[in-house]
């Protein structure tokens, strides 16, 4: 058997806590869930810049609610540097997205 294969001994490290009931606020997932459900039906509806529009909106609202309020905020899945970084990109992208398409 090699060192693999062994079981490691315990360091006395402790795992980071993880739990959904310190994360966020249900309230404002339901809001951005309820915008998610908006996009769709406006897509539906061949409404595909007002759909794109809903989603990057939130998606940088988001980011900014979260670098503002940092600990505070109500939108939390990981840490601030990398929620605001997804929600931005998420917005920007979309938007570029689209413009590059009608721009085709």
């Amino acid at each position: 058997m090699g060192p693999r294969n062994r079981q490691r001994k315990h360091t006395g490290e402790t795992h980071p806590y993880v739990s959904e009931a310190h994360e966020g606020r249900p309230a404002y997932e339901w809001v951005v869930a309820a915008s998610v459900a908006l996009s769709a039906v406006l897509a539906l509806c061949d409404q595909l810049f007002w759909a794109t529009l809903t989603i990057a909106v939130i998606s940088m609202v988001s980011a900014i609610v979260r670098l503002v309020l940092r600990t505070r905020s109500p939108w939390k899945i990981r840490s601030v540097g990398f929620d605001c970084f997804f929600g931005f990109a998420l917005g920007i992208g979309l938007l570029a997205t689209y413009a590059a398409i009608m721009l085709l």
